[in-house]
């Protein structure tokens, strides 16, 4: 297992880590609006294995049409953070360092404590935002990081992703769970705009990461 997250005060929202929590939909972090969906994607090792590398290669979101710029890694000293259990509660900081992964084109694979910045459009509404990575978990039978906005989105909050492959069925789920809230006077004027905005945001991300994709659950 490999998490980690940033240094406190380096985001713009204050419920750091609640996509972990088990009853974000009935209890949204204040004033944001809450989403949810998985997809089954498959079965079996394979495609565990093969999504994962693609989730962590910034796959979703380059596919969904975001452009990523300026990725930086977290800072080799003084980096230390919150780690979060399955639960969404923080546990003890986590200082081990992976060797980062480079994709074909020089991109460092997602980390913990990594920021970058993204830039698109969705449904014509503005994509665009600093992030960053608030943790990452890598264990036999989950994948998946945590992105959190620092400032210059529409919206503040957090995105989860996860790629599962479960024990009891051998079935691969991709899951996304996210909380926006509006940071902009139109997204506050009109919220409307957060849920169609996120509705096209997973409707994106799922064609990125499996053409071929059954009822949602």
């Amino acid at each position: 297992m490999r998490r980690g997250t940033f240094r406190e005060g380096t985001v713009d929202y204050a419920a750091v880590g609640a996509t972990h929590a088990p009853d974000l939909m009935q209890y949204p972090p204040e004033h944001s609006i809450p989403a949810e969906n998985s997809w089954r994607i498959g079965s079996g090792e394979e495609r565990f294995r093969a999504t994962g590398e693609a989730l962590l290669s910034w796959t979703a979101q380059r596919a969904a049409g975001l452009e990523l710029e300026d990725v930086r890694p977290a800072a080799a000293t003084g980096y230390t953070g919150v780690s979060f259990d399955a639960e969404g509660a923080p546990i003890a900081p986590n200082k081990a360092q992976s060797e980062q992964r480079f994709d074909a084109g020089g991109t460092p694979f997602v980390a913990p404590g990594m920021t970058l910045k993204v830039r698109g459009r969705v449904a014509g509404m503005s994509a665009d935002a600093e992030l960053r990575v608030i943790s990452v978990t890598e264990e036999p039978r989950r994948i998946g990081f945590v992105l959190g906005t620092v400032g210059g989105s529409v919206v503040s909050g957090e995105e989860a992703f996860d790629v599962d492959w479960r024990e009891d069925s051998d079935e691969v789920w991709f899951t996304v769970r996210a909380f926006d809230a509006p940071a902009s006077v139109l997204y506050r004027t009109v919220p409307a705009l957060i849920k169609r905005r996120r509705r096209e945001l997973f409707a994106r991300y799922l064609r990125a990461i499996s053409p071929m994709y059954t009822t949602p659950h």
